[in-house]
């Protein structure tokens, strides 16, 4: 029969201890590892993203530049639409353009057909009597 002694005893306990504590430390290396692995790729993607963003924000900043001139763009239309439809019941365009083949001025022209001054002139330099030196 094997005795065994306390300190026997205590030597393999110590062992095992040792061995689990040794399996131990080889099992968190592996996860650390693979810890550090995963680290790495998520902050990869974290850097792609924030690239991504910053391409867009760039593109948003353009889109917001180009919509706010078309805008600009656009307000003056409006205006021109509104003054247009507003003289719907004005004689037409033809007929300033008959009165300016009279001799009418561009500003008797804005006056009586409700054109706008741009549109008197262009009228009158079109369609009025040309004037000798």
């Amino acid at each position: 029969m094997i005795s065994f002694d306390i300190m026997s005893l205590i030597a393999v306990g110590g062992a095992a201890l040792g061995a689990c504590a040794l399996a131990a430390i080889c099992m968190l290396t592996i996860s650390l590892r693979r810890l550090q692995r995963r680290y790495l790729a998520l902050e990869s993607s974290v850097g792609a993203m924030r690239r991504e963003l910053e391409v867009v924000g760039s593109i948003s900043l353009r889109t917001g530049r180009r919509v706010k001139r078309i805008e600009h763009d656009c307000a003056g239309v409006a205006d021109r639409v509104e003054l247009v439809e507003l003289r719907g019941s004005a004689p037409s365009f033809d007929e300033a353009i008959d009165s300016a083949r009279r001799g009418t001025d561009s500003g008797r022209l804005t006056q009586q057909y409700g054109l706008s001054r741009v549109e008197a002139e262009l009228v009158t330099r079109l369609h009025g009597r040309k004037r000798t030196a």
